[in-house]
């Protein structure tokens, strides 16, 4: 494995981690944080995948974007698309005034970023 590659992963699991935790939080909890990672897990494991597949992608919160970039090289994760796509949106949605997320969210963000990753890991022969 590249060394870029695995900066992504270190950083996309330090997001997994936080999502997580912002997950367990029984004090000031925060939704929108644990959205936020959640998204941010998946962004950084599709971008190490194509680093890892020599694929260039510029700079982009489009979980979309980078999976259709990372077909060619991965086919079998077309089947990622509806999760990826219900957390394209914690990218922005949550970080400014007028919205937040509910515990429901967050939950749903946080177990569809596990599914993500386990596939993601796997992919890349990485320990679960």
């Amino acid at each position: 494995m590249n060394p870029l590659t695995s900066e992504w992963i270190e950083k996309a699991e330090g997001d997994y981690a936080s999502a997580r935790r912002e997950r367990r939080a029984r004090v000031h909890l925060n939704h929108d944080a644990a959205c936020f990672h959640a998204q941010q897990c998946a962004e950084k494991y599709l971008k190490a995948a194509l680093e890892e597949a020599g694929i260039a992608f510029g700079r982009t919160h489009d979980l979309e974007s980078l999976l259709d970039l990372c077909l060619p090289a991965y086919p079998a994760w077309a089947m990622l698309r509806p999760q990826l796509i219900s957390l394209s949106v914690y990218a922005v949605a949550f970080r400014y005034p007028g919205s937040s997320a509910t515990a429901a969210q967050a939950a749903a963000a946080v177990q569809t970023v596990r599914n993500l990753r386990t596939r993601f890991r796997d992919t890349l022969a990485l320990p679960l």
